[in-house]
């Protein structure tokens, strides 16, 4: 197998958009949508990075010497490590690499199994753009996440149906794509969800858990929690929605904090490390989502370049884990880092 810096290294010569900076932080992609960066100014994308760099890790090297775990669930699923593979699509229109989005779903899939973990898969304004990664999902035992754009309900209703046949794991619908102007325009609209519509939508999943995409404040969060969802990722979007918004880091304890274990919460937003993942699980995270480099790990060499990345990601954050005292994922609590925002 290759190693991460010449998956890199190919993906960086494979992308005609995504520029593959050595720091993926939103700064020299501002604005490019269609493509990597951040909406508008690209602002929300470079808080996302900026917020995570004010967070430390408190050190404690005094500790025995029992071997390192990064285990942990996802609904009761093992993973090797708690960080999934964000959805994304449209990777010839935003990466600019010759790589359809079925072909880019089979990788993303087979990779994150391979690796020990799980991917979240996209959607369009196309059936196709659901149909055919939801297909995969299914050949793969129902092991990945079908991510639903809020459309009107009859778009919807056969998406979580398919899903549902299809025995997905779980069911999420990023909402925060109905900022998405494109989308809000294109043959099949998305459209904004209130509490009563979600209730629907949960209903309609059934035993099937159900995870909200898109909430960036405590009064989101408890929506979703009326509405009856099994988890919520916090999340801005990549930054791609609303500019001059602030970062799902930032707002993720005071989230922990109201919801108080009654659902699972994720987030996600520049997190391109394993010092990145220990410090989102410090605050209160049960995992996190990682999109762009992920992205670029598939472009770059397909399964074994997915495979690469997520180990590269563990072994950081077994160092992270080491250098803390931690020996499970259990162990990283809010004392192991100091906040500075």
């Amino acid at each position: 197998m290759k190693t991460w810096q010449e998956v890199y290294a190919n993906a960086k010569s494979l992308c005609k958009k995504c520029r593959c900076c050595p720091v993926c932080n939103g700064m020299a992609c501002r604005g490019e949508t269609p493509g990597p960066g951040g909406k508008g100014s690209g602002s929300s994308f470079v808080r996302n990075a900026e917020m995570l760099k004010k967070i430390f890790i408190n050190m404690d090297t005094i500790s025995d010497n029992s071997e390192i775990s990064t285990a942990s669930d996802f609904f009761g699923h093992k993973v090797s490590l708690p960080v999934y593979a964000a959805p994304i699509s449209g990777i010839l229109q935003n990466y600019g690499a010759d790589l359809d989005d079925l072909s880019y779903t089979k990788a993303l899939v087979e990779g994150s199994l391979k690796a020990g973990t799980l991917a979240f898969t996209g959607d369009g304004m196309h059936d196709d753009m659901f149909k055919g990664p939801m297909s995969i999902v299914e050949s793969h035992k129902g092991l990945g996440i079908p991510t639903i754009k809020p459309w009107a309900k009859e778009h919807m209703d056969w998406r979580i149906d398919l899903a549902k046949a299809g025995n997905a794991l779980a069911i999420a619908s990023d909402i925060d794509a109905s900022g998405l102007t494109n989308l809000r325009t294109s043959v099949t609209p998305v459209g904004f969800k209130n509490v009563s519509d979600l209730k629907e939508i949960k209903e309609k999943c059934g035993d099937t858990p159900f995870i909200l995409k898109g909430i960036l404040s405590v009064k989101g969060a408890l929506k979703a929690l009326e509405a009856g969802a099994d988890g919520i990722i916090v999340s801005n979007h990549g930054g791609r929605v609303l500019d001059d918004c602030l970062s799902g880091i930032e707002v993720l304890e005071d989230i922990v904090k109201a919801v108080d274990g009654r659902m699972k919460i994720f987030v996600d937003g520049a997190i391109r490390s394993g010092n990145d993942v220990f410090k989102a699980l410090a605050l209160g995270a049960d995992g996190v989502l990682i999109g762009r480099p992920v992205s670029q790990a598939v472009i770059g060499d397909g399964v074994d370049g997915l495979v690469t990345y997520f180990e590269k990601i563990q072994l950081e954050l077994k160092e992270a884990m080491a250098m803390a005292g931690c020996k499970s994922i259990q162990d990283i609590t809010r004392e192991c880092v100091t906040v500075k925002f």
